[in-house]
């Protein structure tokens, strides 16, 4: 509250005087001035929340200056003050705009009760309008390398369509939005837009999460409730880390699947929904298959238009752009200038490995936004691991070919060597380094066989399983 400024007009020093006083004991910041004039020209050089305008001033009345600062200051609340009131100006004060009337002698309690109220009418609008521009906002797709041109060629296709998405991509890639954006750009774009993250509802409640319940199903279901299909009825349903879901519920999930029905926990009655689904996972379902972890059919069926989102370290040329989209984001949330971003700074950017994906990176840029100096971010606001990013050669590490005399023996060593690297950045996982590489899943086995490296496939494939198991997931868009 302390920030919210009131602006005070009145042409007797006693009643600026006393408003001044107890408004600013209530934590408000308080200007009085003497009349309208003067009121209107502070309004054009400050901000403020709220204006107290008495109705009786010198020159010009109240009224007329009401009227004035609703042409230029639409949503700025005015409470009218006077000490002569009649029905008919009370009437054309509102009709004017003015959100209150209050008479003199003022009784501070009903003055401050007037301020409160009228503020909070304010916040309510602000929240309001920012609710209507977020839900018209459609969600963007950040990028323009080749990695991220075929994506959204993916997403155009898709969208129009009522086919079944797959999203695969590592955690961070932005999977989320690249759901959003399909539902965005869809016929069902005006009905809702439900997710579920499979990875963080307990086993236990799933079901019910999904299905919905009846009063008294189980312990503790004290009402009955819709379930997610259901919420999502005519819309989209977004199932993020499919791959986490129980063989139990991906039974149910393939059932309503097959039949757009299902029945609630607990409940005889069925329901029929037209819903359609896009799941997303940072794990290679293939995997799962084989280990038993993930039904095959459950696959199919949702694996009708695979789409898989790039990692950060794949479209390097895009981490320039990304970081001024966040830069941009943060100012206008935090209120301050967008500043700018020193060529080294990006270079260092760019150098980064990006485990984390667009999630670090714009966690990053948040944490500049905050704590860097206004106007301009350079190297050392830069947390410190990432200082010493831009020395790094971009090469480092290339096969050495001096010595190789025929083209055939430095192709395969510089093949062998680029396979290598490939499978390091995929953490060892043969599918996801094959759509890398652009390459068939057999096409890259016959390879590691040919180069003698299908072992150190193998190995990296285990060490990748063994971290992204113990791993934590928490996604954004």
């Amino acid at each position: 509250m302390g920030s919210e400024r009131i602006l005070i007009v009145d042409d007797e020093g006693g009643i600026r005087s006393s408003l001044s006083q107890v408004l600013g004991d209530d934590g408000f910041e308080v200007e009085a001035v003497p009349t309208g004039e003067k009121a209107l020209e502070r309004l054009t050089e400050a901000s403020f929340h709220l204006v107290l305008l008495d109705v009786w001033l010198p020159k010009r009345d109240g009224l007329e200056i009401l009227q004035e600062i609703k042409a230029s200051h639409a949503d700025l609340p005015v409470i009218m003050i006077s000490g002569h009131a009649n029905l008919e100006i009370a009437v054309k004060a509102t009709k004017l705009g003015a959100f209150d009337f209050v008479e003199k002698p003022l009784s501070l309690e009903k003055i401050t009760l007037a301020v409160r109220n009228a503020l909070k009418h304010r916040r309510l609008e602000e929240r309001n309008r920012a609710l209507r521009e977020s839900l018209r906002r459609r969600p963007v797709l950040i990028g323009e390398c080749e990695v991220m041109a075929r994506l959204k060629e993916q997403i155009e296709a898709a969208a129009p369509t009522d086919g079944r998405v797959l999203i695969f991509g590592e955690n961070g890639t932005g999977k989320e939005v690249v759901a959003r954006t399909i539902h965005a750009f869809s016929r069902r774009a005006d009905e809702p837009f439900v997710e579920v993250n499979c990875a963080a509802i307990p086993e236990e409640l799933i079901e019910s999460e999904l299905f919905g319940h009846v009063k008294g199903a189980f312990t503790g279901a004290a009402e009955s409730k819709k379930g997610k299909f259901e919420l999502a009825d005519g819309g989209t349903l977004f199932l993020d880390e499919i791959g986490d879901m129980s063989l139990k519920t991906q039974a149910k999930v393939l059932r309503v699947l097959q039949e757009q029905t299902f029945e609630p926990v607990g409940g005889a009655t069925t329901v029929k929904v037209d819903v359609r689904v896009i799941a997303a996972t940072n794990k290679d379902l293939t995997d799962l298959i084989r280990t038993g972890q993930f039904r095959e059919d459950l696959f199919f069926r949702l694996n009708v238009l695979p789409v898989r989102v790039p990692p950060v370290r794949e479209r390097v040329a895009d981490i320039p752009l990304l970081a001024r989209h966040f830069l941009g984001e943060f100012a206008r949330h935090y209120g301050r200038p967008v500043p700018a971003l020193d060529p080294q700074v990006t270079e260092s950017l760019s150098a980064y490995p990006w485990p984390g994906n667009v999630r670090e990176l714009r966690n990053v840029v948040e944490r500049m936004t905050i704590m860097g100096p206004r106007g301009r971010i350079t190297v050392a606001d830069l947390p410190p691991e990432f200082r010493g990013s831009r020395t790094a050669a971009p090469d480092a590490g290339l096969p050495d070919l001096s010595g190789v005399g025929r083209l055939r023996d430095a192709r395969e060593r510089f093949e062998t060597w680029y396979i290598r690297r490939k499978l390091t950045e995929n953490g060892g996982n043969v599918t996801r380094t094959a759509e890398a590489l652009g390459l068939e899943r057999s096409h890259l086995h016959r390879k590691l066989r040919a180069l003698g490296i299908a072992s150190e496939r193998q190995t990296a494939g285990r060490n990748a399983e063994t971290v992204a198991e113990s791993a934590p997931e928490t996604d954004e868009p």
